[in-house]
């Protein structure tokens, strides 16, 4: 009887070692996604300045829409580090863009630059890549808590204080890559 009772506790502590690791395994996969995500949008900000002084070259009268760039670029640059806040501050960085790139249809010799040809192809590169971030983090997040609200993980995730997760979701505007006209 007592190997019994031996037997059942040993099981139990597997199932709970087993059940904690499958929990932080997913939490730190989550971390890692979202800093993928924050690693492509810091490099989508450095390109913006770059770009915004091609395009002054070719159409400095266009003032409003160069500062509503750099302003939304700076509003990424300080907005918070949780998936909501930055989900706001990258569909603000993304408007910002889709109209500068509307804007460079109007100047032919803009468009014909090579500068602002390569940071276009670099900016839709880099637009794939936040949006791949994105798809990785939140299926990390669906994972996460699919675990924590399943039985019998549930148990030790609500003793634990395991969080339910948010996902990183842009509007739908935020949704379309950039049109890069050539």
């Amino acid at each position: 009887m007592e190997w019994v009772i031996l037997a059942i506790v040993v099981v139990l502590v597997i199932v709970a070692i087993v059940t904690y690791n499958g929990l932080i395994r997913s939490r730190n996969q989550i971390e890692n996604a979202w800093s993928q995500i924050d690693v492509q949008l810091k490099r989508r900000i450095d390109l913006i300045p770059n770009l915004v002084e091609t395009v002054k070259g070719y159409a400095a009268h266009e003032k409003d829409t160069l500062d509503a760039v750099i302003n939304a670029r700076n509003a990424a640059m300080s907005a918070p580090t949780d998936p909501h806040s930055q989900a706001a501050a990258d569909n603000q960085v993304a408007g910002a863009l889709r109209q500068l790139f509307a804007l460079s249809e109007a100047y032919p010799d803009l468009k014909a630059n090579q500068n602002f040809l390569a940071l276009q192809e670099e900016l839709s590169a880099t637009e794939g890549r936040v949006a791949y971030a994105r798809q990785f983090y939140n299926d990390s997040v669906l994972n996460y808590n699919n675990k924590i609200q399943a039985f019998p993980t549930v148990i030790f995730a609500s003793m634990l204080k395991f969080e339910k997760r948010e996902y990183f979701e842009a509007d739908e505007a935020a949704r379309e890559v950039p049109k890069i006209g050539f």
